[in-house]
């Protein structure tokens, strides 16, 4: 029978110096700058710099807006997430019942979330690389609040686990590069992001009772998806919108030159309403804007969208119109080169701030969970 470690993410607070990676507390609050890669960085002014806030009102599935510290715990800012929420404590139970042995943990930092990746370790190999174990007897599920929670989980197998380029080992996939990662369970905690607003378990069906991720993590199967890793440190399961708004909502035009693979979506001079960079089916509106078509987060490819305004004038040609003009494309990778000193942006939920090239690829198959 399977061990199983049952993770949910505490808050960065009750352990000073820490920091899962995930915002302001493991909960699920805003990035800050201890343990943040470069281009992820936020500020007490919640994301209000001089070219506006990330773009919001949007129909995505990670999450929206700034995440609320706390959001783990019990009311606002009060919850310290030390006390397991009833469906950490349902999943267990109906894991016990199955006669699974059971450990419930709640890691305040990357280091202690790095201790129970550490148990998923395949034996020593000779070359010395830390590898994971396809038969292992112990088995992942991470209690989530928001899609950054489960964003950082992965972000930290990836740098448990991904060799460096110069001890590449043979074995390693020539389009990848970390080896497969190990599945996770995901157990939602919030049952409202399975409706319209979907978190990224809802998109992928996975299961959201504790009961049902409880048997899907003992007996269902493993779904391999597609990972964007960026030349930031970071990793991207849902994916990233990259814009601003003002006070009203409003969309604030920016530049920059946009390349997906040798496709130039835009090379700088066209004033841009938003870019979204997809992996799997959240950021595909803005507003009724349609940006995304097509996401699918096991075809091995990103989808790119730009939007920009395009003035025409009416049929007498006395009255200038804007409308918006959405340019798309598919490939291995994207790059966006920022004109403006700072572009917000949101990935997986999270806010950051874009001031220098940024780069995402695909690892087809990299990650994945447990199915029902």
């Amino acid at each position: 029978m399977y061990d199983v470690v049952l993770l949910t993410l505490g808050s960065e607070r009750d352990a000073p110096g820490g920091g899962c990676g995930s915002g302001d507390g493991c909960c699920g609050g805003a990035p800050q700058a201890a343990g943040q890669p470069a281009g992820e960085r936020t500020d007490p002014t919640a994301g209000q710099t001089p070219t506006g806030r990330p773009t919001g009102g949007h129909e995505q599935a990670g999450g929206g807006g700034h995440e609320q510290a706390g959001a783990e715990g019990h009311g606002t800012d009060q919850g310290r997430c030390e006390t397991p929420r009833v469906p950490v404590l349902a999943c267990a139970d109906a894991l016990t019942a199955r006669g699974a042995r059971v450990e419930t943990v709640v890691a305040r930092s990357e280091a202690e979330v790095d201790e129970v990746l550490a148990r998923l370790d395949a034996p020593a190999r000779p070359d010395g690389l830390t590898w994971p174990d396809p038969d292992s007897k112990v088995r992942l599920v991470v209690a989530t609040a928001t899609d950054a929670q489960l964003r950082a989980v992965v972000r930290r197998l990836v740098r448990r686990y991904a060799p460096p380029p110069s001890r590449r080992p043979a074995e390693l996939a020539g389009n990848r590069t970390v080896p497969d990662l190990p599945p996770i369970g995901v157990l939602p905690l919030d049952p409202a992001r399975g409706g319209p607003h979907r978190d990224l378990a809802g998109q992928l069906g996975l299961p959201r009772d504790p009961a049902a991720v409880a048997a899907a993590v003992l007996d269902g199967g493993v779904r391999r998806l597609d990972l964007l890793r960026n030349d930031g440190g970071s990793v991207t399961l849902d994916g990233a919108l990259l814009g601003a708004a003002d006070d009203a909502g409003r969309p604030l035009h920016w530049r920059g030159r946009v390349e997906v693979d040798d496709a130039v979506l835009t090379d700088g001079a066209d004033p841009i309403l938003a870019c979204a960079i997809g992996n799997a089916g959240g950021y595909a509106t803005l507003d009724s804007l349609p940006l995304l078509t097509a996401g699918d987060p096991t075809d091995g490819l990103v989808e790119v969208a730009v939007a920009v305004p395009v003035p025409t004038r009416s049929t007498l040609g006395r009255k200038k119109k804007i409308r918006y003009e959405v340019r798309r494309a598919r490939g291995r990778a994207v790059a966006v080169i920022p004109r403006d000193e700072r572009v917000p942006f949101l990935d997986d939920g999270v806010e950051g701030e874009l001031s220098r090239k940024r780069s995402w690829w695909t690892e087809p198959g990299a990650w994945a969970v447990f199915t029902g």
